[in-house]
């Protein structure tokens, strides 16, 4: 029963803030974790309609590291 919910669970991680970057960068850096970052706007169709390609990556690729940050968010 515990894997439905760990399928469902997001491994894409939104940064929100400089201070969330650099604090998942520094932690995947020191890791050697490769990043995958997806640069968003909600205005953009082509960039909100590989939000959900973006995340079965993410689902497929579980030893990196998946970022998502909308342009229009962090300034």
């Amino acid at each position: 029963m515990e894997a439905p919910e760990q399928h469902n669970k997001s491994r894409v991680v939104k940064i929100d803030s400089v201070e969330s970057w650099d604090f998942y960068f520094n932690q995947a850096t020191n890791q050697g974790c490769p990043i995958v970052v997806h640069f968003t706007a909600s205005w953009c169709i082509p960039s909100v309609t590989m939000n959900p390609y973006f995340k079965e990556l993410a689902s497929a690729f579980q030893d990196a590291l998946f970022l998502t940050i909308d342009v229009d968010d962090v300034k």
